[in-house]
């Protein structure tokens, strides 16, 4: 799988709405997973959108989910910036870059669906996901 760079989107308790709407203006493919589905969140977040992905025939590529209940939501800062791929060195290298003067917010290691995964925020203020599918630690 080649190594992808897209935005993730946050929202409140509209996600699975926004998605849709996407979908709707862009068209492509859209997978939902809820915290429910996933076995995570706190009780009231289980109809909650956890991740979704939209997909278009044209190589667009975005992601969002609903911020949890327990979780701060500011309007206006509520994306993140997604790198994802199967190259654990490459996605590894990018992670050792972005956390350089920056906060790891995340660690980088293996989350509950299997993957490797980590959030940062860099020197620049500039929120990022790193995903490494297929890998482990």
């Amino acid at each position: 799988m080649p190594t992808t760079l897209n935005p993730y989107l946050g929202f409140r308790d509209t996600a699975r709405h926004a998605m849709e709407f996407y979908r709707d203006v862009f068209g492509g493919e859209l997978t939902i997973s809820t915290f429910g589905e996933m076995q995570m969140g706190d009780p009231g977040d289980e109809d909650k959108v956890m991740h979704s992905m939209l997909t278009t025939a044209k190589g667009m590529v975005l992601m969002g989910s609903d911020t949890p209940a327990a979780t701060e939501y500011i309007p206006g800062t509520n994306f993140s910036v997604s790198i994802s791929g199967d190259d654990e060195a490459e996605l590894r290298g990018y992670w050792d870059g972005l956390t350089e003067g920056g906060r790891i917010d995340v660690p980088l290691e293996v989350a509950p669906w299997g993957d490797i995964f980590g959030m940062v925020t860099d020197r620049f203020g500039v929120d990022w996901m790193i995903g490494i599918s297929g890998a482990s630690d």
